[in-house]
């Protein structure tokens, strides 16, 4: 508990950090570090189900931009080795961005969960990523076709199984979204879908025909291509589609929806990530709530609550004041922050 600006995100940023590395918010390693300072590290022992405790650790500093990450007190080679070795969900008033702002935020949200949940996800999408970037720079120098089409197969190759894993995804999960909707709703419907920037072919499971599509797709935006300076076909033009359920058909949530239906739909979408990390790692996730209430009424506030009391896992909610959180009777073992400090009471 404690009024807004004491620390209480920073608190929650930090946990999470420990499972991605980088911000929840998307801010730069640079802008976490306390101000007058030149490194901050935070580390963070996590006890297991079977009674295992391990330990994992990240520091950065501001010259030089060095970042240095630690499980058990080994450096770790690569950060793609250590990421989701805590298992955290979080939910943020942010999130709302996830449904109303950008493609690009929808993007990052699907490749932070299936890097953490898939194996071979996030190699594939760093492979894609390093394709694009090659074949964007020879488009925006006017390099000739034949040099733009060296980088094709790459980007066919690596990006349909990015394609391929985020499919997948949304098509397992629908379901378990619309109900999540409906539970914080109180019966109206969510309709999550996959919208990819080419027609993907009937078995879009087969990773070799979806990077034939693929390639069918490039040669024939190739002429436009050239025109534009820039790569118009990939997931990285792909987007998540929020929508809501009515008796005329599905209504867009980020030009339609109200401001508590994308909320609903964000903490929705939460939830399902929960779930995801929950079958993946089998384990319970660390759930960390910031603020989650703000901007909903007081029926969908108390449905939200008895999903959380419900939760088998850890749970760490933060709110301004203790009349917004109301769980077990005020019965929850409570902290309060200023100033960056964390008391207990």
């Amino acid at each position: 508990m404690g009024p807004n600006g004491q620390g209480k995100t920073n608190l929650l940023e930090a946990i999470y950090y420990l499972e991605i590395f980088r911000s929840f918010r998307g801010a730069p390693d640079e802008q976490l570090v306390r101000f007058g300072e030149e490194v901050f590290r935070v580390e963070g022992r996590i006890a297991g189900a079977d009674g295992s405790e391990r330990t994992v650790a990240a520091a950065f500093q501001r010259r030089g931009k060095r970042k240095k990450v630690s499980v058990m007190g080994t450096e770790a080679e690569r950060f793609a080795d250590a990421i989701g070795g805590v298992g955290v969900t979080i939910f943020s008033p942010s999130d709302v961005g996830v449904v109303a702002g950008s493609p690009g935020e929808r993007r990052r949200f699907l490749d932070i969960l299936l890097s953490l949940a898939v194996p071979s996800y996030l190699p594939a999408l760093q492979r894609f990523r390093q394709a694009l970037v090659r074949r964007n720079a020879l488009l925006r120098k006017g390099a000739p076709p034949l040099q733009v089409a060296v980088w094709n197969e790459g980007l066919a190759t690596s990006g349909s199984r990015v394609v391929a894993a985020r499919r997948h995804w949304v098509a397992e999960h629908e379901e378990a979204f619309r109900e999540r909707y409906e539970e914080i709703a109180g019966g109206q419907s969510g309709v999550l879908g996959y919208e990819p920037s080419f027609v993907l072919p009937e078995n879009a499971g087969d990773v070799m025909r979806l990077a034939d599509a693929f390639r069918t797709e490039l040669d024939r935006v190739a002429e436009r291509e050239q025109r534009r300076g820039m790569t118009l076909v990939g997931p990285h033009r792909d987007d998540l589609r929020f929508s809501l359920a009515t008796e005329a058909g599905p209504l867009d949530l980020r030009t339609y929806g109200s401001g508590g239906q994308q909320r609903t739909a964000a903490i929705a979408l939460r939830m399902v990530e929960a779930d995801t990390i929950r079958a993946s790692r089998e384990q319970d996730p660390v759930i960390l709530l910031d603020d989650a209430f703000a901007e909903l009424d007081a029926e969908r506030s108390a449905r939200i609550l008895a999903w959380i009391e419900r939760q088998p896992g850890q749970v760490i909610l933060t709110a301004p004041k203790a009349s917004d959180v109301e769980v077990r009777g005020g019965s929850l073992p409570r902290w309060t922050i200023q100033g960056g400090e964390i008391t207990p009471g």
